[in-house]
């Protein structure tokens, strides 16, 4: 069993951004900067309340007479408290023989086109340590994008306003992009679990350092863009946030209106109507907080029995990085043509152009960890070169529909019947042609004939699907154990 690692540096990052965003509050104050202070307050409660909450959803603490631990839930003291019993569980292995223990089966991967199968006895302390490291990585999700990442970029613009650093905030930012880049690293990792379930996944260094790199420069270029632009259009600047956080909260409930499908109701047993449709607008305001810096690798899907869309859409990302980085140079120009006098010391459009390359690397390694490092790269069903190709087509597609709207006329023209007042020109009738004179459009002689294009089919996706019984899946908040069918789609 492996030590609980993850979980240490979960409460560690949580603990630690805390601790220095509640210290550099107490500096605000005592200088008498009260929205400063506010703001710093807000962005370090908001995520710690709900941190607390999604700790007792996931481990039922409600239904259990467990008053203790609510109680300390309540004095935001439950991811210390939940460290040290993951840490007893992990101690208290192999000292007592477990009386029940449950038989998982995993799928390796496949190995000259052949899946293996993979039998292991799970006991209840292991079990018991696997909810626990399931409820971390979503706990880190949640500090990261709906805490960290607004405390970064509100501490970064008190430094541009400022002009200086200090300490207690040059700390508070450390920590926080650690926070930040740590919460992305386990968003993807996350996702790679939930949509390969039935696998054994072991991800490798490489692709840690693949999603690292990538992560780190994603992230730094978009609140570093975000403080810039922010710093000389400061009216402007909460118009651009609101209608990038609308257009992806309101994205999966878009998709689900369009799908007609049922309310979900299989969340969790004890909701009511009014709970889930709670439940499920916090997802949505997650997902719209992990879009907002960087993309979410967990894309959400309603109307899906696991809420999550396990399929691979390369155009879906495609269509996200290139908006963004239109977005990012769209903001980094407005920026070079409002910028004050304060910006005079610095080279402007070497900025700019270190901040777009920095963002195309962030992207390169994207394309080298889907490529090359991705555990489970064997079970894509196209590439993510042969994804990105099929997008280049799609555009190219999209470029050429005014040329092709023109033609359809002139194709009209000369593959239609003939005037029934008689041709405009006649050519030599053939000896051999017994149906008439063939008749033939007047063109110049000179220009070349029309060209006949093929119609062209509107769905460019292919998908494949592979169905595998007695699979067993983990909802997002979900059980332990459960069969239910497991379909891999990956849309090129």
């Amino acid at each position: 069993m492996r030590l609980p690692s993850s979980i240490f540096v979960s409460v560690s990052l949580f603990t630690a951004e805390t601790t220095a965003a509640l210290y550099l509050s107490s500096t605000y104050r005592s200088d008498g900067d009260q929205i400063w202070q506010g703001l710093t307050l807000l962005f370090t409660l908001v995520p710690s309340v709900l941190v607390q909450l999604t700790l007792t959803f996931i481990h039922r603490d409600l239904s259990r007479d467990r008053p203790l631990v609510l109680l300390l839930h309540i004095l935001q003291l439950g991811p210390i408290v939940r460290c040290l019993e993951a840490f007893c569980i992990y101690g208290s292995v192999g000292q007592v023989e477990e009386p029940y223990v449950s038989i998982t089966r995993k799928r390796q991967m496949p190995r000259r086109g052949q899946f293996e199968e993979v039998e292991r006895q799970v006991g209840q302390a292991e079990g018991k340590l696997f909810t626990h490291r399931a409820a971390f990585a979503r706990t880190s999700v949640i500090q990261a994008f709906l805490g960290s990442a607004p405390q970064l970029t509100l501490q970064l613009y008190i430094c541009v306003l400022q002009q200086t650093v200090s300490i207690g905030r040059g700390t508070l930012m450390i920590i926080s992009l650690l926070s930040i880049v740590y919460g992305a690293l386990r968003c993807n990792i996350l996702a790679i679990k939930i949509k390969y379930d039935d696998y054994e996944v072991e991800v490798r260094p490489a692709a840690y350092l693949c999603i690292f790199l990538w992560r780190s420069f994603e992230i730094a270029t978009r609140v570093a863009v975000l403080v810039l632009f922010s710093s000389v259009l400061q009216l402007w600047i909460l118009p651009v946030v609101l209608l990038n956080f609308l257009i992806f909260f309101l994205y999966p409930w878009v998709l689900f209106w369009f799908s007609h499908s049922p309310f979900p109701e299989n969340i969790e047993k004890t909701l009511t109507r009014v709970g889930t449709t709670i439940v499920l607008c916090l997802l949505t305001f997650l997902y719209a907080g992990i879009n907002m810096f960087c993309w979410s690798a967990v894309q959400l899907k309603l109307n899906d029995p696991d809420l999550i869309n396990k399929s691979q859409n390369w155009y879906r990302m495609a269509v996200y990085y290139m908006l963004r980085f239109v977005e990012n140079a769209s903001l980094l120009l407005l920026w070079y043509v409002f910028q004050t006098d304060f910006y005079r010391f610095i080279c402007a459009p070497f900025l700019v152009l270190q901040l777009l390359v920095v963002y195309t690397m962030a992207i390169s390694f994207m394309l080298v960890f889907y490529q090359f490092c991705h555990p489970c790269r064997k079970l894509f069903s196209s590439s993510m070169t042969q994804g990105l190709w099929d997008c280049s087509a799609l555009l190219c597609l999209v470029c050429y529909a005014p040329e092709r709207n023109e033609a359809e006329p002139i194709e009209k023209a000369a593959l239609g019947p003939p005037d029934e007042s008689g041709p405009i020109e006649k050519t030599a009738q053939d000896p051999s042609d017994e149906a008439g004179p063939v008749e033939k459009v007047g063109l110049d002689p000179a220009q070349p004939g029309p060209t006949n294009y093929k119609e062209l089919g509107d769905d460019t996706s292919y998908d494949t699907t592979y169905t595998m019984p007695n699979d067993t899946s983990h909802q997002v908040f979900g059980e332990m154990n459960g069969d239910m069918s497991h379909s891999l789609s990956c849309n090129a």
